[in-house]
């Protein structure tokens, strides 16, 4: 016989005597179940009307007793609203009359609160009634109805009592009947589970034996498996494994060892930090450089959880997102800092999956690049830029005063030609103000000296503010710019002055791409906890290679047009954005026109 069949043997009499208890254990609780139900319908709605005729009867005496001491309307009120409550109840004990007598009380509580009513209304139709009428009249009708009402109820306790007691006693007979069929049951399927498992077990045991000394390296195995079922099967391909794996490790086991040791060497020699982690981010391989960045020993740091060798959530987050998608991150700040001896080192770090044939991600890569000197020589670049900036401020200014008082006192003297000459000065002196103001700005941002004026404010009035200030350039220019402001005015706390010169920067930068004719959206989206602020152009589009790249300093995209530009307006916008917290970006189509979008932090409260 074969093992499965064996198995389905002994399961299928298991499963037999399963459901001959379950279908015991099921016409118990049905009989348990008929008799709970009984209790419910016949007492319990009865029980619950006693005791809200009763509350609602009180609440009526309240009601009497508040007409004939305080307020006569109000008490009035009071008793009409628990007049209509306890009919109500009444009605509800009427139509659930189960037990005998219940008939005879609910017919006595009719006619007794008929009389009570009787006896209100001659109360209230007396000019100057007094407790002492209160006392004789109603007192006495109120405690009878009291009584009957206590009365219906104290009888269908009682019933309700007896009721349970033939449950209990229902659920006792089911739990012993239950307790005997499942042990027989137990009993039954026991003893054919220990005979089949004797039978499967045995010879299970002397393969795991046998897989245990393979794992361990010893290959000489003779299983002494007879049965012809699947188990003897195994069993002789358990031992034919053994014989085939002993010839390849004589042939293999030489190479894997120098492959190995040619890999770890190729890994330790590496100039760059190389951290090498599987996909529970546990350290695999790490060479000296990257073990000196995260100041721990190589062998002490291998086998380790990446956060306890090194604490850096950042990090952490991105292996732990290459690790699941099998994809690099986007990384908008590639830069670690790391404080060593006084010293501030930097960082570049780039992470890559590492994905088997089958396309199955097995870990991930961080690659560690020591940029301390570029840092240090940007450092001094914006240094320098900000020192000369300041130092051509001055001149400038005295150059474009200077200028500007020519072309005042020379009007009219001065030939054709030699004023192109004076009004192409000013230009371009201006032009040259403008540039060393841009990069002053961008040298206080870089240097995180400049100040942001925080201040809440709606993001209509933001985009409102920025459309007004280009409205007459648009105009001129014959653009039609479209506001899509917010339904509701959504808050957000920000630099007013430095948001608003982002959008007209954008704007002014998207008049000067459009053509007349063509039109710019300005508008706003809440997204989450964040709002997006979008300008939309139609302008000819920004190609593909310049899109990852426009935002960093002295880039302009090459047009067939002759725009013009320091090309440092929109690294400032990505400065001042990520001051407060944001991020900016542009969705570009070549023909089509260019989006840039940036977003700000919602407010939690709204205008009203």
């Amino acid at each position: 016989m074969k093992l499965r069949s064996k198995i389905l043997l002994g399961y299928g009499l298991s499963l037999a005597l399963v459901v001959l208890v379950g279908g015991w254990g099921i016409a118990n609780l049905r009989r348990l179940g008929r008799a709970s139900q009984a209790i419910l319908e016949e007492n319990y709605n009865s029980i619950l009307a006693a005791e809200n005729t009763i509350d609602a009867l009180e609440r009526q005496d309240s009601a009497i007793l508040l007409f004939l001491l305080e307020n006569r309307d109000r008490g009035s009120q009071q008793f009409r609203i628990n007049q209509i409550e306890f009919l109500k109840w009444l009605g509800k004990a009427e139509s659930n009359i189960t037990i005998p007598g219940e008939t005879e009380i609910i017919a006595e509580i009719e006619r007794l609160y008929r009389d009570y009513l009787r006896a209100f209304s001659e109360l209230r139709q007396q000019s100057d009634p007094t407790t002492e009428d209160y006392y004789e009249q109603i007192v006495p009708l109120f405690q009878q109805i009291r009584d009957r009402s206590s009365q219906l109820r104290s009888i269908n306790q009682e019933t309700m009592e007896a009721a349970s007691a033939n449950a209990q006693q229902v659920s006792n007979q089911a739990i012993w009947s239950m307790a005997i069929a499942l042990a027989t049951a137990a009993g039954i399927g026991l003893g054919f589970s220990l005979l089949l498992t004797r039978r499967i077990v045995q010879p299970l045991s002397q393969m795991t034996t046998a897989a245990e000394k393979i794992a361990s390296g010893e290959y000489d195995i003779a299983l002494q498996v007879q049965s012809r079922d699947e188990l003897g099967i195994l069993a002789r391909e358990i031992t034919t494994m053994s014989q085939k794996l002993k010839a390849f490790r004589d042939l293999n086991v030489g190479k894997v060892i120098v492959e190995k040791q040619r890999s770890d060497a190729i890994v330790q020699s590496i100039g760059d930090g190389i951290i090498v982690v599987d996909d529970g981010l546990k350290i695999i391989a790490i060479n000296p450089i990257a073990a000196n960045i995260a100041n721990v020993k190589s062998m002490l740091a291998t086998n380790n959880h990446f956060l306890d060798v090194f604490d850096n959530r950042t990090l952490y987050n991105h292996l732990r997102q290459t690790a699941e998608t099998g994809k690099s991150p986007e990384l908008e700040d590639d830069i670690l800092t790391v404080e060593r001896d006084r010293h501030t080192l930097y960082y570049k770090f780039a992470i890559t999956p590492v994905v088997t044939e089958a396309e199955k991600v097995i870990g991930a890569i961080l690659l560690l690049q020591d940029v301390t000197k570029l840092k240090e020589l940007d450092n001094l670049k914006s240094e320098f830029v900000a020192t000369a900036s300041h130092e051509l401020r001055t001149p400038l200014t005295g150059m474009a005063m200077s200028l500007n008082l020519l072309q005042e006192t020379t009007e009219n003297k001065l030939s054709e030609s030699e004023t192109e000459l004076l009004d192409s000065a000013v230009e371009d002196v201006e032009r040259l103000r403008g540039l060393v103001n841009d990069l002053l700005d961008l040298s206080k941002i870089e240097s995180g000296k400049l100040e942001l004026d925080f201040a809440e404010v709606e993001i209509n009035f933001l985009l409102d503010k920025a459309v007004s200030a280009l409205n007459i350039q648009a105009e001129q220019k014959q653009v039609k710019l479209v506001k899509q402001f917010l339904s509701s005015d959504i808050k957000t706390k920000v630099d007013i002055n430095k948001i608003i010169w982002i959008l007209t920067n954008l704007i002014a930068n998207a008049l000067r791409y459009s053509d007349p004719g063509g039109k710019i959206t300005v508008g706003a989206n809440p997204r989450n906890s964040w709002i997006e602020i979008y300008v939309a152009d139609e302008g000819a589009g920004i190609p593909l290679e310049y899109q990852s790249k426009i935002f960093d300093k002295f880039v302009q995209v090459e047009t067939e047009k002759d725009i013009g530009g320091s090309g440092l307006g929109l690294a400032i916008c990505k400065e001042m954005v990520q001051a407060h917290g944001g991020r900016i970006w542009v969705d570009s189509t070549l023909g089509e026109g260019s989006t840039f979008t940036f977003t700000l932090p919602k407010n939690l409260g709204k205008s009203n």
